[in-house]
């Protein structure tokens, strides 16, 4: 028969059942069940198949009991206070002042430079992985920042939000019984030279990504629809005023645009859009973005995405390229719930669309 254990009697079968029934914390009460269950007269082997754990931790929960009493079976973990912080309040808000500025190096702030500016701070060594851990519990995390022209004005980017807003309901207005939607438009250089992006390798690997270095470019046209993440795909060899015109002029053939339906165009002000020979077909009206404004077309979001099939590879024809750009256009027009979640700025007019389709010549 197997081998009672020898559990002194410091609390009663009934005591102990009460409180596995009665105590708040998990590991209190498998605690008192483990005990509980011994004194009623169950194996070790059937305590650990209850209570999920090894029969070797159980007799070490056993002897503390033993030897502690009712107290050994409390969830000591909550009132370990665990140790002391290296930097007390005070010090953390002078570690966050100094981050605001570059380090004394001139560089950027990482990790095991944080280290040796506690070291500095403490007057004893940090360990490297300290400085990423006081870095992390700042709620600071890596980013690389948006660029941002020197010439770019946030009052007219401002107004121009809410100019945006008039015109779609000034279209509205003049036009009640036609569905007005509002839409985005973007081209895209794609070439023969390499896109790297950073992916997940173990340890003691360094990724190898082969290149191409030839100097070969096509134009991914896009258009997106942010309040439903529609979108419509052109790939062209080149910007041109006539190409423009001819991508326009299916735009509006493919999506019905014209007395019914009238369509205000986001643009940015490269020259084949603000060209005199632009040919805007009936029901789309073109508004232009104001300059050095990239970060107000919602069609910006869009590259990454288009780039991910092809990064880190190399293409031996532009045709080649193309084929993979039309495989994953297909694929981002079924991705509308992922597309709105990234161009669907919290300042964009609120209207109805249709659908959407891809194109290429």
């Amino acid at each position: 028969m197997p081998r009672r254990i020898n559990i002194h009697p410091h609390l009663s079968q009934e005591e102990l059942e009460t409180g596995y029934r009665q105590a708040k914390d998990a590991t209190e009460r498998t605690h008192y069940q483990t005990i509980w269950l011994l004194v009623k007269g169950k194996t070790t082997a059937e305590v650990a198949e209850v209570t999920g754990y090894g029969v070797s931790w159980i007799y070490e929960l056993v002897k503390s009991y033993n030897h502690m009493g009712p107290d050994s079976l409390k969830a000591l973990r909550q009132e370990n206070p665990g140790a002391k912080p290296l930097l007390n309040d005070v010090q953390q808000a002078q570690l966050w002042q100094a981050l605001q500025s570059p380090p004394t190096d001139g560089g950027l702030w990482t990790g095991p430079k944080v280290a040796v500016w506690m070291s500095n701070l403490l007057g004893q060594p940090v360990a490297p992985q300290r400085g990423w851990e006081y870095l992390k519990g700042l709620r600071l995390r890596l980013s690389v920042p948006r660029p941002e022209h020197h010439q770019s004005e946030p009052e007219e980017q401002e107004a121009w939000k809410k100019k945006l807003q008039q015109e779609t309901t000034r279209l509205q207005t003049e036009y009640p019984d036609a569905d007005v939607e509002v839409w985005a438009v973007d081209e895209h250089r794609l070439g023969l030279k390499p896109v790297t992006r950073r992916v997940w390798v173990d340890e003691w690997t360094t990724p190898i990504a082969e290149v191409n270095w030839r100097y070969e470019w096509l134009w991914l046209y896009g258009f997106v629809q942010p309040q439903t993440g529609k979108t419509y795909w052109w790939i062209l060899p080149f910007v041109r005023t006539d190409l423009f015109n001819r991508v326009l002029g299916d735009f509006a053939q493919h999506f019905g645009i014209g007395k019914r339906k009238h369509v205000l165009l986001v643009i940015d002000q490269a020259g084949w859009h603000m060209s005199k020979q632009v040919q805007v077909p009936e029901g789309l009206h073109l508004m232009p973005l104001p300059p050095y404004s990239p970060e107000l077309q919602p069609a910006e979001p869009l590259w990454p995405l288009t780039n991910e099939p092809i990064a880190n590879q190399s293409f031996p024809s532009l045709d080649a390229l193309e084929e993979k750009l039309f495989q994953r256009c297909q694929v981002l027009l079924q991705q509308q719930a992922l597309i709105q979640g990234l161009t669907n700025y919290h300042w964009w007019p609120k209207t109805e669309a249709q659908y959407c389709a891809i194109n290429r010549i």
